[in-house]
Formats: C-alpha cells, sequence, structure tokens
C-alpha cells in the first residue's frame, strides 16, 4: 500500500467517523466506516490497521463512559460470552466463509428491527435475561471478530431493556473496549501491518479525539427516544452493509 494524499485522506476520514460513533453511541459501530477504508485498501488490511487504533479510541472513550454509566449486571453476563465469541471468530475467520456469516448477520438484524417497526417504532422493555446476554455476548464476539460488526447482536440485547442514554452508551463502550483489547492479538496475527500501515496509524491517531468529543456532544443533545430510533436506523446501515458485503462477494 503505497501513502498517497488520497490514502491518508480517506482513511483519516474513516477513523474520524468511527470515533464520532464511539462518542455518540458508545461504539458498536465501527463498520460503518469502514466502506471508508476499504475505497483505498484490502478489507483485511483495514482490519490489522483498526486494531490497534480501536484501543486507543476506547481507552479515550472512557473519560466520557465512565464506570457510573456501566450496566454491571450485563456486563457479568455479557463478557464471558464476548471472550468465547472472538476465540470463535477467530477460528471461523480461518474455517468458514465470512460471506455467509455476514449474511445470516445481516438478515437477524433486519428481521429485528422490522419486528421493532411494526411495533410503531416503540420499545417493548423486557427483563435481563442470562441465557439471551450469553448469546449476544458469543454472537458480537465471532462478529467483532470476523467483520468488525459487533454492534448488532448487543444492540438487540441492550435496546429491549429500556436503559437510560448513558448506561446503553457506556455500557456498549466498555464492552467492546474489552473485546477489542482481546481482538487485537489475533487481527494482527492475521494481517501483520507493514511499515506504511504503522505510519499511517501514527497519521490517523488525531482524528481520535476530534471525533470522539463531536460524537459525545451529539450524544448530550438526544433525549432517549432520539437515540433509540438512531441506534435502530444505525442497525438497518450496519445490516444493509453486511448484506452487500456478503452477497457481492460471491460475485467476485
Amino acid at each position: 500500500m503505497e501513502l498517497t494524499a488520497t490514502t491518508i485522506l480517506v482513511s483519516f476520514a474513516g477513523v474520524f467517523l468511527i470515533c464520532f460513533m464511539k462518542g455518540a453511541f458508545g461504539g458498536g459501530f465501527a463498520i460503518i466506516g469502514i466502506p471508508l477504508l476499504s475505497l483505498v485498501m484490502d478489507p483485511v488490511m483495514a482490519g490489522g490497521l483498526l486494531a490497534p487504533l480501536f484501543i486507543a479510541m476506547d481507552l479515550y472513550g472512557l473519560r466520557y463512559w465512565k464506570p457510573s454509566t456501566w450496566s454491571k449486571p450485563d456486563l457479568l453476563m455479557l463478557v464471558p460470552g464476548l471472550v468465547a465469541g472472538i476465540g470463535t471468530g477467530y477460528l471461523l475467520f480461518q474455517m468458514l466463509d465470512h460471506r455467509a456469516i455476514a449474511i445470516l448477520m445481516a438478515i437477524i438484524t433486519l428481521v429485528f428491527v422490522g419486528l421493532w417497526f411494526l411495533r410503531g417504532g416503540t420499545v417493548v422493555v423486557q427483563p435481563r435475561s442470562s441465557p439471551k446476554a450469553v448469546a449476544a455476548g458469543v454472537a458480537s464476539g465471532i462478529t467483532t471478530m470476523v467483520a468488525h460488526s459487533g454492534g448488532p447482536p448487543l444492540a438487540m440485547y441492550l435496546l429491549p431493556l429500556g436503559l437510560s442514554t448513558q448506561v446503553y452508551a457506556g455500557t456498549t463502550s466498555i464492552f467492546f473496549t474489552v473485546g477489542n483489547l482481546i481482538k487485537a492479538v489475533p487481527w494482527l496475527a492475521i494481517a501483520p501491518p507493514a511499515r506504511n500501515v504503522w505510519i499511517l496509524m501514527a497519521i490517523c491517531l488525531p482524528a481520535i479525539p476530534a471525533g470522539v468529543r463531536l460524537g459525545w456532544r451529539l450524544h448530550a443533545s438526544l433525549d432517549q427516544r432520539q437515540l433509540y430510533k438512531a441506534c435502530y436506523g444505525l442497525l438497518v446501515l450496519t445490516a444493509a452493509k453486511l448484506l452487500w458485503d456478503g452477497v457481492s462477494g460471491y460475485w467476485h
């Protein structure tokens, strides 16, 4: 990969967008920025570029998403599944067709959003469920490892709980902080960054505080209903991207 002006500008914009999502929603929607990066580099190389940057994003994001914003009972159920899911995702990355995983996750996400739409866009509050939490953690771990898209499974568990905007975003943030710390090592093994990639990482670092701060300002202006609508809308975009990646992959 050559460090052209186009590569630098597009990569910086992609990292900025991911950081903006981190500040506004706590994370989980990294796939929104990946299409930009894929314009100038191979998607696997983009994964290797983002793995260390995710850690920097998460650590900076903890300035805003403090422990008081974490739903600790849910995290106790979600994180063990996340760890198991990342391990499973690493094995699946080596063995199975990534396109089929992307298509399946897209379909499940669209069904979930479709049910919300049929209810008139209202959230039916449901009680915590340990089996659902573990399943969400595992599914999120697999998809974050395979496609940097662990947001939909987590959102499908957290959104029906009716958490406050800060607790929802804070729980999402620390969940993916743990996940990104764990998956950095296997991702760097899959796609060891070349010298130019490390240089590009350094160039993109200033996008992190700027993007997170701007996203945080948006989050502060949203009430709970607006935040939930935005999250469901982002789920549709994420599912569409996963579906496109999966289906178009069979055409090439």
